[in-house]
């Protein structure tokens, strides 16, 4: 018996420091391209990355357009984050809730293998079923209709639905027992327990989903690039206009750049497309922890 624990000992302690030398690599490699796009980049971060020969006010306040900054393309990126998650979420939400809580068990397993798959199309996929979308629509409905920022969101919106479909589904099914019997058998009706129990209870991994969403919306080029994309559009004056996004930005210019102050320029663009991220990833956990803890106040 003390031979056994021995050997059990020593195993938990090769598995515990096998995960610490793994996790470091992970975490170094992350540091050293964070600080290497810090060390190229930095010189290259001022107003005049942004907003060129444009006053800045003007350009806030959209009297003036910006030609060669990188303004149109952020508010571009902001303006696709929040159309594509605008579509992505309530649908997500939705499919995720039927699949756990509706769905026939006889066809719940075909679905959830459709959507594992789908989650694991390569972007340039979609970014091509879009770019046929927007060809079959001019064609045969409107032939004002053009790759688009509409078009781009709507893509982007269809490549991280299985993502919150998927998270939503498990993060409900994974309830524990107690939890889902409670309150019908108070008397709650399925859409009541749904609503006022089981979603509160699994927010947080739901949101979890919805935080990973948008991260790939904000860094995804292959789909933006046959959708809507452009070098040089502006601020988008409708959903129906091209537009300028830093992902699309960055790879044009770290394929085409002419001189090495344009290189300076994209590793700019990285450090901004890195700074929205953060941000946007801080501001969702704040959500995310403000919504937990007020529904389980409620529970």
């Amino acid at each position: 018996m003390k031979t056994n624990f021995t050997d059990k000992d020593l195993t938990d302690k090769i598995f515990k420091s096998f995960s610490w030398v793994c996790s470091i690599i992970l975490v170094g490699a992350i540091l050293i391209i964070i600080g290497f796009l810090i060390i190229k980049g930095y010189r290259s971060l001022n107003l005049n990355l942004l907003f060129s020969d444009t006053n800045p006010l003007d350009a806030l306040l959209l009297k003036k357009p910006v030609f060669d900054g990188l303004f149109p393309a952020i508010i571009g990126t902001l303006l696709l984050i929040i159309l594509s998650i605008s579509f992505a979420v309530p649908l997500g939400l939705a499919t995720g809730i039927f699949l756990a809580e509706y769905c026939p068990p006889q066809i719940k397993w075909f679905f959830s293998l459709l959507f594992d798959i789908l989650a694991g199309t390569p972007s340039i996929v979609i970014g091509l079923f879009g770019f046929s979308l927007t060809i079959f629509l001019h064609h045969y409905f409107y032939s004002r209709i053009f790759p688009c920022l509409l078009i781009s969101a709507l893509s982007l919106a269809f490549l991280v639905l299985p993502y919150i479909i998927r998270t939503t589904q498990v993060a409900l099914e994974t309830l524990p027992l107690q939890t889902r019997l409670t309150a019908p058998g108070l008397g709650a009706t399925k859409l009541q327990n749904i609503f006022y129990v089981l979603l509160p209870s699994s927010m947080g991994s739901i949101l979890n989903g919805i935080i990973l969403a948008i991260g790939r919306c904000a860094e995804d080029t292959a789909v933006i690039m046959l959708t809507g994309a452009v070098a040089v559009a502006g601020i988008p004056k409708s959903v129906f206009s091209n537009f300028e996004a830093l992902p699309f930005y960055i790879y044009y210019i770290s394929s085409q750049y002419a001189d090495q102050a344009e290189l300076m320029k994209g590793y700019g663009a990285c450090l901004i497309l890195l700074f929205i991220c953060t941000n946007l990833f801080i501001i969702a956990h704040f959500i995310k922890n403000k919504l937990s803890k007020r529904m389980l106040y409620r529970l």
